[in-house]
């Protein structure tokens, strides 16, 4: 069995003219680019219907439920390829797949504001989420393939940019393609980068041979099993809080019937000869840990875009463009920091565990920070807490990425790929599940426990007498100050996530080395 997985994966591996590994040029460095702009096109256009969902329903004549499958099935089918798509890469070769799924994903883009109706709308969604999850995966694995020893930390930062990076530009894009250029606009904000992604893919990128002959081997049960459940899970997750999740017979059914695929596929890919993903490779604690911990630290990073928004738009009546600087404070340093923290961990002498650690630490800082807000907060209340995100984000996702993959035999890499990845997915969906669960449970028990406090006294006092304006004004200052509380409450939430997070790290992760001093002899690792 392990010599068939083997033999499958090695095709993967690009050859140059003598047989060996593609030496690195600037050829394959611009391949490496166009795989990374089409991951961050995919990463903006994921948020098009989150940022500008109340303009998009205008434009479309449609309601908020509607609206919010637009974003579920995206998701979810977003997910579901970041599963399988290194299958598909090395069997119909890197270059071909990613350019087909980058082709797929603009023409999709130009499609969307066209739709005749709201169910190909739909169906569009879901498809363009399908191409666009494929891409992530892709990154990973160019980066592992294709750079030399010392540059694979840089590789994993430049995959870091589009978890950390990626989602904070997609708020100023999505706004200034709205206010300027329309609604549609928003949409097709993908399509120039997406040609200059194709281009640079074929121009960069070596041509593997297709391996067609592995779909005699192809894990059908696999497929049948887990598709469905990874979408079933991403679907409950993100419609969960808007159907008050278990006393909805359709989130029940679909988180039941969601976990009871997914252990059987799990299963199924325990005994498979060709599985898309290798469970037995959990036995490592540094792949185990770094699983628990990408999954914690996007939620954290997810909340940190997320709550200051919420905020912002809800309690001091901001537009998606008024709160694009501050997601731009995020963005753009990290141009910086993720390159000076890739030069870090590339130092032999720094064990990445603790710089780790110390990202946590910022992250935590931030959320901590957050919790203190009050009614009287603006946007640049929030600069300070966002520069703590920084280098904190950077910090925590770079070894993450090393403990995944530093330790990997060549032909372990489509299966890491395919877990971390869908992982990855699973985390954002995990976090507009809790972060809506949040919003709406705190809001709604701070605004009891005003309107207790404060609400018999304000009109019994007066008589009675107030007014339908006077109780709409009192409404709105309620769920005002119960929004600024609930702001507070789940950045406590956060800071106990991250300190959960961080007591893992001195138990699970061992010490691991960047490649670079792959040839050093190394003393044992804890």
């Amino acid at each position: 069995m392990t010599g068939s997985v083997a033999q499958a994966s090695a095709a993967a591996a690009p050859a140059s003219p003598r047989g060996g590994p593609a030496p690195f040029s600037p050829r394959i460095a611009a391949g490496l680019a166009g795989v990374l702009i089409a991951v961050l096109v995919s990463g903006f256009n994921e948020h098009v219907t989150d940022i500008d969902m109340t303009d998009i329903r205008g434009a479309l004549g449609i309601g908020h439920d509607e609206g919010t499958w637009l974003t579920a099935l995206y998701e979810a089918f977003q997910v579901s390829a970041m599963a399988f798509a290194p299958w598909c890469a090395v069997t119909f070769s890197l270059r071909r797949f990613t350019i087909a799924m980058v082709g797929l994903f603009a023409l999709l883009a130009a499609a969307a504001p066209v739709m005749p109706d709201l169910p190909s709308l739909y169906i569009l969604r879901a498809i363009q989420g399908f191409a666009g999850g494929a891409l992530p995966p892709m990154l990973m694995t160019v980066a592992l393939r294709y750079l030399p020893p010392k540059g694979k930390i840089y590789g994993l930062g430049a995959y870091a940019l589009t978890a950390t990076c990626g989602p904070n530009l997609a708020t100023p894009l999505a706004a200034l393609c709205f206010e300027y250029f329309g609604w549609r606009a928003v949409f097709w904000e993908a399509i120039p980068l997406s040609i200059v992604s194709m281009l640079l893919v074929f121009y960069g990128l070596p041509q593997d041979p297709l391996r067609l002959e592995r779909f005699r081997q192809f894990d059908w049960r696999g497929l049948l099993l887990g598709f469905p459940a990874i979408c079933m899970l991403v679907i409950g997750l993100m419609q969960g809080d808007r159907l008050d999740w278990f006393r909805s017979p359709l989130i029940c059914h679909l988180i039941v019937a969601g976990i009871f695929l997914f252990t059987m596929f799990l299963l199924n890919e325990w005994f498979q000869p060709l599985p898309f993903f290798r469970i037995q490779m959990l036995r490592s604690r540094d792949l185990s840990f770094s699983l628990i911990a990408v999954a914690t630290v996007l939620v954290l990073a997810v909340a940190n875009v997320d709550v200051p928004s919420t905020y912002l738009a809800e309690v001091r009546g901001y537009r998606p463009l008024q709160v694009a600087p501050m997601a731009l404070v995020v963005a753009m340093p990290q141009l910086l920091a993720l390159p000076l923290v890739s030069t870090l961990c590339n130092i032999r002498r720094v064990d990445c565990r603790w710089v780790l650690a110390g990202g946590l630490l910022l992250m935590g800082a931030s959320a901590y920070g957050g919790s203190l807000v009050t009614s009287d907060w603006f946007r640049g209340n929030f600069y300070l807490l966002q520069a703590f995100q920084v280098f904190g984000q950077p910090m925590a996702i770079i070894p993450i990425l090393m403990l995944a993959t530093m330790k990997l035999a060549p032909t372990d890499g489509p299966f890491v790929s395919g877990m971390f990845n869908m992982v990855k997915g699973f985390a954002n969906a995990i976090a507009a599940g809790l972060i809506s669960f949040l919003e709406t449970w705190r809001e709604h028990t701070h605004s009891n426990v005003l309107l207790d406090h404060y609400g018999a006294s304000r009109f019994m006092l007066s008589g009675l007498n107030a007014g339908p304006s006077d109780l709409a004004t009192f409404a709105q200052s309620v769920r005002a100050q119960a929004l600024v509380l609930t702001t507070a409450d789940i950045d406590l939430v956060m800071i106990g996530i991250a300190a959960a997070l961080f007591l893992l790290i001195p138990v699970l992760p061992t010490r691991v080395y960047p490649p670079a001093s792959a040839s050093i002899p190394t003393p044992a690792a804890r």
